[in-house]
């Protein structure tokens, strides 16, 4: 499974977001590194939206609140 290609310029992958929570590193391995891509909430909001409509407080598991957004 490759990784994510957002890494480089994702904010919840290195670190930048304000409050992260404790299973950042499950998140990571889960979302980012373990191809689960098209199940992180960040990713699906950029896919659609582009990146600048990625909520700066959005989490990869927040998926209900990505479609929210999306729809």
């Amino acid at each position: 499974m490759a990784a994510c290609e957002c890494l480089p310029a994702c904010i919840f992958f290195n670190d930048k977001m304000k409050n992260q929570p404790g299973m950042t590193q499950i998140y990571k391995k889960q979302y980012c590194l373990g191809g689960g891509k098209d199940d992180c909430a960040r990713h699906m909001v950029k896919e659609a939206l582009g990146a600048d409509k990625v909520p700066q407080d959005l989490y990869p598991n927040q998926v209900e609140k990505a479609r929210a957004l999306i729809a």
